[in-house]
This record gives structure tokens, sequence and C-alpha cells, in this order.
């Protein structure tokens, strides 16, 4: 987890989004790269009486000078927060952590998809509903454009990362893939739960099986069966870890489609809505 990617909006969640990225970059010595992106306004349109227009110069003149005073409130944020935690910038970069700044003209979402295929881990912020937050077209194309796992923060800003882990395991491919790509975050932790919800699994390799594979990776970890007790998966994974004392959850994404837990619900998109921990997540 040498290289990481933070796109960066003006957001609630952005005092997260930075502590979550820099407590991962203070464990792996990374480089940590902000991105910013400024979409093309040559397709603007603007909605007047007639319908959709084209969009005036004046107005396009009105958007660059709205996004131009965004940009330059995230940019002091981030150099603000990476100065008090002393992070070094790029041209200074030692043992330790290092950070730069990058704007981007592209087309949004799309530009962090194709970004994030040359850093190791990107880091955003979870959707929250009401406020400002991260969006999650932001979120799932990172996942599904970059082939790099993401690092999910939470609302508020985490004190801890990494020390408690606790794999949200339901025995699916996507989960597999997801813990492997974590391997090194849990090969430094203190301690590993696998945890395995009744009733959110698939067919698969059971909890007990995850554990023996982590032993063989020097990685001690613990199981734990727990009872849905009427709670849907994603609530008692995130119950269960929170009891066991985690600070960070490894969960495999979209095990059904995404349209399907848009209509019905799932894991994912409960955690997606409700998680207060860290979560690290691939598809």
């Amino acid at each position: 987890m040498k290289t990481i990617l933070l796109p960066l909006e003006e957001s609630d969640a952005l005092p997260s989004i930075l502590q979550t990225a820099w407590l991962a970059a203070r464990i792996f010595g990374s480089y940590v790269e902000a991105l910013h992106v400024r979409p093309g306004l040559t397709g603007v349109v603007a909605a007047g009486a007639e319908g959709l227009v084209a969009a005036t110069p004046g107005l396009i003149e009105s958007f660059e000078r709205e996004d131009q005073a965004r940009a330059t409130r995230v940019r002091s944020a981030f150099e603000t927060f990476m100065t008090q935690h002393h992070v070094a910038g790029a041209a200074q970069a030692g043992a330790g952590p290092a950070a730069a700044w990058s704007n981007e003209v592209g087309q949004g979402e799309a530009t962090i998809g194709s970004r994030g295929r040359v850093f190791d881990l990107i880091v955003v912020g979870r959707p929250t509903r009401g406020g400002s937050s991260s969006a999650m077209s932001t979120l799932e194309t990172a996942l599904f454009e970059s082939g790099r796992p993401l690092l999910v923060a939470p609302p508020a800003p985490p004190a801890r990362l990494g020390d408690k882990i606790s794999i949200a395991w339901n025995c699916s491919s996507e989960t597999a893939r997801t813990v492997a790509f974590a391997m090194p975050f849990l090969q430094r932790a203190k301690a590993v739960l696998v945890l395995q919800v009744e009733g959110g699994t698939v067919p698969g390799p059971s909890a007990e099986e995850a554990v023996q594979y982590l032993a063989r990776h020097g990685i001690q970890a613990e199981v734990k069966y727990a009872k849905g007790q009427k709670r849907v998966a994603g609530e008692a994974m995130m119950e269960e870890s929170i009891a066991w004392g985690a600070d960070m959850v490894v969960k495999g994404a979209y095990t059904q489609s995404r349209l399907r837990q848009m209509i019905f619900g799932g894991a994912t998109s409960y955690i997606l809505a409700e998680a207060t921990l860290p979560v690290f997540m691939a598809n």
C-alpha cells in the first residue's frame, strides 16, 4: 500500500477522508495523491424557460469561478491537514508518508476510475443521507473501474486503523479477493477476526478454512459464527465487529448484483449506508 489515491471534493466527509488516508499512509509510509477533478464544461447545458439550452459564456465563467473556489478550499484543507500531521511534500519525501495535490480536467468519476489503476489503494468517503458527502457514483466508479481496493472512510474521523481487523466472511469469491488485497493490513494487525453471520453466506469455504488460509500466511486469526437474530446480514456484521473492538472491517462488495441490492437490500448496501468504521472493500 505504498501509493494511495485520494479523490477529494468539498463535503462534510472531508475531515474523515483525510484522517483515514493519513492513518493508512502512516502504517505503510505511503505516497498520498489528492485528486480534484474539474469537469470539462464544453457540453454544459442550462435549464431555461424553453427547456435545456446551451450554456452561455457568462454561465460557463460562473461555473468555472465556483469550481475554482471549491478546489481552492479543498486544497487548503488538504495541505493544512498534511502540514499539521508532519507529512512531507512529494519533493521532500523520505521514509515516512508524503503527499501531493493533483488537479485534472476530465469526465468526473471516469477520471477517478482510470487514475486509480496506478495506485495501490483508493480512499473515499461513505455516502450519507442528508448533508453533503461523497457521491455513491464516485465510490462505485472507483470500485468497478479501477481494479483496486477501496478504503471507505466513515462519517466521523477514526482514531485508529488496522490494529484489530474484522473480516466479514461470506464465503464468496469477492470476499476472497478482498482478503488477498488486504494482506498488507492483515499482516500488520494485532488481532484478526473472521466473522461469519448466519444467513449471510453463499456456498464456499467456511470461516475456519479462511482462518487456516490466513495461518499459512503467518496471520493468527480467531473465528466467530454469529446468529442473525432477526438482523440483516450487514447489520449483524457491523454490530459484531464493533462489539469485538474492530477498528476496520474487510468486506467483499456486491456478492449479489448492484440492482438486486438496490431493490431488495443486501450486506454491502447496508454497510455503505450505515458503517461507522473504516471498511476495506473490493469486488
